[in-house]
């Protein structure tokens, strides 16, 4: 291990051949503004571009994944190479796993859903609430979920807003090894070991044609159209404007259906 390089909210490390990502906003629950964006984006094109390097890790320290975006931001956390939070649409060669602790909830559930494997500690705790606050998931897991769960979970996810616990996550896919708290991030590291093991062209090669598959037929294309068609639908209207407010006020929403 070499000492981590910090930019931006984000801490860095090589361990051998494994990139160690780390959020580190912790009073921000790691919620990801543009200073973050721009350093992650850094990270995974160090990740992809760096032949000595074969897989990542991505973590949020040991009490929260990710809180997703900072509303304070108003959505200035897109990168060209990856997209929002310089992760969610990027086309990467390498494996990169997602070590949770804790919270990973909206835009932080949504970067775990974009990376290929997930390990998570027994005690975290996995959801998409942003129904609740009269908006809607626009990095992806309108399609993704349900390329990584059964439907009708999907479904559950998404229009209850409720998180769900590891175990649960873990027996219906979505999470490939359940750890110990305060033990994800090593998991993962041992995970990532396994991978750097085997020869990395056949690994890529893989990667690349799995991932293609699921893309298959504009799939993806597809999904982001649906995303945006939706977000079109809650554009401008009182239910949006009252969701934001009620949140920043922290008191419960009066939906008016409009």
């Amino acid at each position: 291990m070499v000492h981590p390089d910090t930019c931006g909210g984000v801490r860095v490390t090589r361990e051998d051949a494994v990139l160690c990502i780390t959020l580190d906003r912790p009073a921000k629950r790691n919620a990801v503004d543009r200073a973050m964006a721009d350093a992650l984006d850094a990270a995974l094109n160090l990740l992809d571009d760096d032949p000595t390097l074969r897989a990542g890790v991505l973590d949020g320290g040991p009490s929260v994944f990710c809180a997703g975006s900072d509303l304070a931001a108003k959505g200035d956390y897109v990168t060209a190479r990856g997209g929002e939070y310089g992760l969610i649409r990027r086309r990467r060669r390498k494996p990169l796993i997602a070590a949770v602790e804790g919270l990973a909830l909206g835009g932080g559930l949504e970067i775990a859903l974009a990376c290929d494997m997930v390990v998570a500690a027994r005690d975290a705790r996995l959801g998409l609430p942003e129904v609740q606050r009269g908006v809607l998931p626009t990095c992806g897991a309108l399609f993704r979920t349900l390329q990584a769960l059964p439907p009708a979970i999907a479904r559950e996810l998404v229009l209850t807003g409720q998180p769900i616990d590891a175990a649960r996550a873990h027996a219906v896919g979505l999470v490939n090894r359940l750890s110990e708290p305060g033990q994800a991030q090593a998991d993962a590291r041992a995970l990532a070991v396994q991978i750097t093991a085997n020869a990395p062209l056949p690994v890529q090669a893989c990667l690349e044609a799995m991932n293609g598959l699921l893309a298959a037929a504009d799939a993806d294309a597809a999904g982001w159209q649906a995303t945006e068609a939706a977000l079109a639908r809650i554009r401008g209207t009182e239910d949006l404007a009252e969701g934001l407010r009620a949140f920043f006020e922290k008191r419960p929403p009066v939906w008016q259906g409009r």
